[in-house]
């Protein structure tokens, strides 16, 4: 078994990442999406983070696309703009192995090189302990939980709230 390549995501690349993401919306609890949305729209929200200069990845093994990561805003308003929020999707089959950690630091390698300062991680449930110890082992720290703040397949579920400073952090201004 090949160790995860991670590259820039690409249009072409939506299919794949379609795929991951509409397991995810079905069975799991990162997304409180309920029905998947269609290449078009993932298409769509990919153009959105890329036309704004978000970095956006993709993590291959063997050439088969295992799983994606992004970051984007973590609110819209100016005094937000050197805070970004993380998102990563991890195929079914490539879970625990390497693929989460491989795109977060990569993702964070980028955002620092863009001059962020702090990334945010909102991991849907407080039941994703894998996610929660990608993001401890990455220099995420907790900073809260939201409590039942969503409620999806007959239970009530939390957001988990995580940062990390990237690059000074907050020590000098921007």
């Amino acid at each position: 078994m090949s160790a995860p390549h991670v590259r820039p995501a690409t249009a072409s690349d939506i299919p794949a990442i379609t795929r991951i993401y509409a397991h995810a919306v079905r069975h799991g609890t990162a997304s409180f999406e309920f029905d998947p949305p269609d290449e078009a729209e993932m298409t769509r929200r990919q153009r959105a983070l890329l036309d704004a200069g978000y970095p956006y990845l993709v993590a291959e093994i063997d050439g088969a696309i295992m799983g994606y990561a992004y970051v984007g805003p973590y609110r819209t308003r100016s005094a937000y703009r050197y805070t970004v929020e993380n998102s990563i999707y991890i195929a079914p089959d490539a879970q625990r192995r390497g693929v989460g950690c491989a795109l977060l630091d990569r993702l964070i390698t980028e955002c620092e090189a863009r001059g962020y300062r702090l990334m945010i991680a909102v991991i849907g449930d407080s039941g994703q302990t894998p996610s929660i110890e990608l993001h401890r082992a990455a220099g995420f720290k907790l900073v809260g939980t939201f409590e039942a703040v969503g409620y999806k397949f007959d239970r009530w579920l939390d957001s988990v709230l995580m940062q990390r400073p990237l690059g000074k952090g907050p020590s000098t201004p921007p």
